[in-house]
Parts: C-alpha cells; sequence; structure tokens
C-alpha cells in the first residue's frame, strides 16, 4: 500500500495577512470618508449630525466585515490544514500497518520455510540412517550366504528372507540374488549343501504364491544354468521365469502355477508336473529333455513350443491350449497321451518321433493340424477326435495299429504318401484308400 501523495504545503507569510488588515482598513477608512463627505452635503445641521452618525456606524461595520472575512478565510485555512494532516495521518498509519503485515508475513514465511527445511533434514536424516541400516543387514546377510558353514548360510537364507518381507523395495535384489546362488555350481556329494539350495528354493517359491501377504509380485526367476533338486513351484505366479539349461533332478512341479511372459523350460528333468498350468503366458520347452512330462488338465492362453524337445511319456489329458501349439521334431520315448485335450490354436507335430504308444481319442482339433513326416512307432488313437479345420498326415509313418473310429472332419484329411505297417490292423478316415507297396508297408493315397 502506498501512502497517498498530497501536494508541498506552503506557509503564509505574516506580511500577507499585515497587507490583508491594511486593506480593510483602507477600505473602511474610504468608505467612511465617502459617507461623512455625502453627509456633509446635507442641509439641516441636525439632518447632517445623523447621517455623520450613520457614515461612521456604516464604516466601521464594513471594517468589522472586512476583517470577519479575514478571519473566516484565516480559519478555513486552518480547517483545511487540520483536516490534511488528518489524512496524512492516517495515510501514515495505514502504510505503516501494510509495512507490519508484510513484516509479520515475511517472518512466517522465513519461519515455515525453516521448518519445511528442517522436516527435511530430519527426513533425509532417518532415511539415511534406514538406507545405511538396510545395507548393512543385507551386506551381513550375504556375508552369512557366503560363509563355509552350511549352518550359517541357512541363517543368511533366512535372514534375506526376513529382510525381503519387511523391506518391499529390496525384494528384487534378494530374488535376484537367490537366484544367482542357485546358479552357483554346488560341490559334488555335499548333503548340507544340497539342504541349503533346497532351502534357497522354497525361500524362492514361498514368495511367489499370491494367496497372502508373503507374495513377492516384484520377483522374476532367472534359473539359467542353475542345478535345481525337487523345485517345487507349484501355485506360484511365474513371470519371465527361465530356466534355460538348469539341471533338474527329482520331481520339478509347477502345477496349478499360473504362467504370465514366458516361461523357458529349455532344461533337463528327471521329471516335469505341468498339471493344472495356466495363464497367459508363452510355455518353451524347445530342446528340452525329461523322463516324464505331464499338462493333465492345463489352461494355457499362450503358444507353446516343444520343438525339438525328448520326452520320456508325455501326457495332456484334457488340457485346453488357446493359442498355437508346436511339437516339431520332438521325440517321445516311451508314449504320449493327450485324450480329450482341445487344441484351439494350430498344431504341428511335424517330424515327430512317436516310439511308443500316441493316443489323442476324443481330442478336438479346431484349427489345422499337421501331422506330415512323424512317425508312429505303436499304436496311434484319434478315435472319437474332432479335426473342426484341416489335418493332414502327409508322408506319415505308422508303424502299428492306427484307429479312427469315430472320428469326425470337417474336411477330407490329407494322407498323401503316408505309410502304414501291414502287419497290425487299422481304421482309417473315410475316403482314405491304402494299398499295399510291399510285404511291409501299406500306401496311402488322397481321395
Amino acid at each position: 500500500m502506498t501512502a497517498p501523495r498530497d501536494e508541498p504545503l506552503r506557509v503564509m507569510p505574516w506580511w500577507l495577512v499585515l497587507i490583508g488588515l491594511l486593506l480593510a482598513g483602507a477600505l473602511g477608512w474610504w468608505v467612511l470618508d465617502w459617507l461623512l463627505g455625502e453627509a456633509d452635503r446635507a442641509a439641516q445641521p441636525d439632518t447632517r449630525a445623523t447621517l455623520r452618525i450613520d457614515a461612521i456606524r456604516t464604516g466601521l461595520t464594513v471594517v468589522a466585515g472586512t476583517g470577519g472575512g479575514l478571519a473566516l478565510l484565516l480559519a478555513a485555512r486552518r480547517q483545511w490544514i487540520s483536516e490534511r494532516a488528518q489524512r496524512h495521518q492516517e495515510a501514515v498509519a495505514a502504510h505503516d500497518q501494510a509495512h507490519r503485515e508484510r513484516v509479520q508475513a515475511h517472518t512466517e514465511a522465513v519461519a515455515e520455510a525453516g521448518q519445511r527445511h528442517q522436516e527435511r533434514q530430519a527426513t533425509a536424516a532417518e532415511h539415511d540412517a534406514a538406507e545405511r541400516r538396510l545395507t548393512e543387514l543385507y551386506t551381513r546377510a550375504v556375508e552369512l550366504l557366503g560363509n563355509d558353514n552350511a549352518a550359517v548360510r541357512l541363517g543368511g537364507l533366512h535372514a534375506l528372507e526376513r529382510l525381503g518381507q519387511d523391506n518391499p523395495a529390496q525384494r528384487t535384489t534378494i530374488g535376484a540374488v537367490l537366484c544367482a546362488y542357485l546358479r552357483m555350481t554346488p560341490p559334488e556329494d555335499d548333503a548340507r549343501e544340497s539342504e541349503v539350495r533346497r532351502t534357497a528354493q522354497r525361500v524362492l517359491t514361498r514368495h511367489l504364491r499370491a494367496d497372502g501377504d508373503q507374495w513377492w509380485p516384484e520377483v522374476t526367476l532367472d534359473l539359467t544354468g542353475a542345478r535345481l533338486d525337487g523345485f517345487d513351484a507349484g501355485g506360484c505366479t511365474l513371470v519371465d521365469a527361465d530356466l534355460t539349461g538348469a539341471v533338474c533332478t527329482g520331481v520339478t512341479r509347477l502345477t496349478g502355477a499360473t504362467v504370465r511372459g514366458t516361461l523357458s523350460l529349455r532344461a533337463t528333468f528327471d521329471e516335469l508336473l505341468l498339471d493344472g498350468l495356466a495363464g497367459d503366458g508363452e510355455v518353451v520347452l524347445d530342446g528340452a529333455r525329461t523322463a516324464h512330462t505331464s499338462l493333465d488338465g492345463a489352461d494355457l492362453g499362450g503358444a507353446v513350443s516343444c520343438r525339438g524337445a525328448t520326452f520320456g511319456r508325455l501326457t495332456g489329458r484334457g488340457a485346453t491350449f488357446h493359442q498355437s501349439v508346436a511339437f516339431d521334431a520332438a521325440r517321445v520315448e516311451d508314449s504320449a497321451t493327450f485324450r480329450a485335450a482341445t487344441f484351439l490354436g494350430g498344431l504341428s507335430m511335424e517330424h515327430v518321433v512317436f516310439a511308443g504308444y500316441a493316443g489323442f481319442r476324443q481330442a478336438r482339433f479346431v484349427d489345422l493340424a499337421l501331422f506330415r513326416f512323424t512317425e508312429f512307432g505303436d499304436m496311434a488313437k484319434f478315435e472319437q477326435a474332432r479335426f473342426e479345420g484341416a489335418a493332414s498326415f502327409g508322408r506319415a509313418r505308422f508303424g502299428g495299429p492306427v484307429r479312427f473310429e469315430g472320428a469326425t472332419f470337417r474336411r477330407t484329411p490329407l494322407v498323401d504318401q503316408a505309410r502304414a505297417t501291414t502287419s497290425a490292423p487299422h481304421t482309417w478316415p473315410d475316403g482314405v484308400r491304402p494299398a499295399r507297396l510291399d510285404d511291409d508297408w501299406l500306401l496311402l493315397t488322397d481321395p
């Protein structure tokens, strides 16, 4: 607020008042002289005396009136000066009040800024202290994990787990440390180290189950080249889990797990259980080797790739595959069963070798089903199967009985140049014409 600016006050000089008084007196004297002169012109003495008295009274009245006027002017000037002084005092008071308010606001702002600065410093100090404490705990736990004593290493595992449970921001790092520990080559025939590694596996999988406060959704599994024993991730949520090159002894369980992203199982397994596996992620078993693989009841929304894999026994009873499934160049040493399985996407089993039984009884093939160049070493069953898309068995080789009883085809299947043994009975789809090629083989041709 800015005080109003008045014009400079000029002081009335004393001589100006004196001149005014002199002018008033001169005016009164002139009027008196003029009136007396007029009174002297009267003829009668009595009249002349009366007129002279009236002239004197009138002159005095003029002098008094002129003096009164000057007094009124001086009083008006005094009132104007008083009012101007009052306005000036009010303006100065308002200006002082505004200045005090600005000073108060500035003081409060400085105090508030100082308080915020102190709070920030206190928060930063607390954060630094907490970070130092976390770093110390983490460093200590990692040191325990690298100890030569197995019992101490177990303690390090549990310390890391507790640290991750209490500090969500550390879970990704702790998960990576546990995976790195499992990727390290273990010493041969060390039962105590085996127990430590199994504990590390349980710590990881315990926090991958989305069923409570112990779930660590930030953790992904990088177990490339790891050696795992009895790895159990049943019911876990697996996000971009990678077991490429891992060697998994015992039973590896992923039953009821949920797949997100990519689940890479290009590893070696004694037994791999994927029963009830679900999710929209991609499952990759390219080049995998396993004595027994079970996909019973799986419901997979992503693509499944098993190209070049080697299976002992393979089952997928009642499984549902929503995207493409590829077993190209795979080999099944024992038997394969996909009874009542549903393939909503394309199925490619080109160049697959089924050394034993291959069963697709009551299976449903909604899209393209390719069995070209596939070798069936024993019985192949497609009884009551439904082929709703194109089906091709071109150049396939059937070394055992073939059963297509009750199978339905929306399109005539292609069997050009397929062969079947002459030593077993067969049931072919309508329109397929087998012809003897030699004593051992039948040649199938398309209608």
